[in-house]
């Protein structure tokens, strides 16, 4: 399949964010910490970029999946050995001050593949997606089953990819995001 995986996911993320920032500050979304964090940090600065990261971040908190695995922010200080011990799958985000859950300014971002940094350099995290998408298709690896419904969102309803065929509740929310 020959498929500007890019393209897609930036046409499909953009497309979508009015809708999913309006759904993540819905009654429902407001009794979950972690995304009235993420929200009250965008009200700070409400650039296209910064939305987003709110919308990628925000969505495994929206699909009730827990991404504390997957998506990892720390400070350049920290210890990259520490940061990838028992990760699997999932992107590490290098700030200047992790106390911002939307980073403005990025060091480094990289992914991570069975405890190994596979790509770093990738500027911001849209850009990680993308390029995480593009190794999964790749390699041929199984999405992680504690963020399946993230993954299949940004498959079928950003990439457009499948869209014929989707879970229950990918269902439910592209159902959503039409009306």
């Amino acid at each position: 399949m020959s498929l500007d995986l890019s393209k897609s996911f930036y046409e499909g993320l953009d497309r979508h964010l009015p809708k999913l920032l309006c759904l993540y500050r819905s009654k429902r979304c407001a009794e979950i910490a972690e995304m009235r964090t993420i929200m009250d940090s965008l009200d700070k600065n409400a650039s296209n970029q910064r939305k987003r990261v709110a919308v990628l971040q925000g969505l495994p908190w929206f699909l009730r999946e827990n991404p504390s695995q997957f998506i990892k922010i720390c400070e350049h200080t920290d210890s990259e050995e520490e940061m990838i011990r028992g990760m699997t799958l999932g992107i590490i985000t290098v700030v200047e001050d992790v106390t911002d859950p939307i980073p403005c300014e990025t060091t480094d971002v990289a992914l991570v593949i069975e405890e190994a940094v596979v790509l770093r350099g990738l500027g911001d995290i849209p850009n990680a997606y993308v390029n995480l998408m593009g190794l999964l298709y790749a390699l041929n690896i199984n999405y992680p089953k504690n963020m399946r419904y993230t993954f299949e969102v940004i498959q079928r309803l950003l990439m457009n990819i499948g869209a014929d065929t989707c879970s229950a509740r990918v269902h439910s929310l592209k159902n959503t995001l039409l009306n």
